[in-house]
């Protein structure tokens, strides 16, 4: 008799947060991927967050290339992610 598959738990927000990068070097298993991609379908929260991290790199892409708008929007990069490291200290 073959044993069941053991169907995996769907995956929160934290669990997203950790992978992120994984997922965007399209580095995950198949199996995370597709855990990755059911629970950004339900959580608009983590597809912000994903657009948020997608815009960030192609930003410091574009700075580390010498670009020079982007390098002239290095300083209000560097301010938004000191806001958003604020409120996730203060939560």
């Amino acid at each position: 008799m073959t044993a069941p598959h053991a169907t995996p738990a769907p995956m929160d927000c934290r669990e997203f947060v950790e992978i992120v990068s994984e997922y965007i070097e399209a580095a995950l298993a198949e199996t995370e991927r597709l855990r990755t991609e059911a629970h950004l379908a339900g959580c608009a929260g983590c597809r912000a967050y994903l657009d948020q991290m997608q815009r960030t790199i192609t930003l410091l892409r574009r700075v580390a290339d010498g670009d020079p708008e982007a390098t002239a929007h290095r300083a209000t990069l560097v301010e938004v992610f000191r806001a958003w490291r604020a409120s996730r200290d203060t939560s």
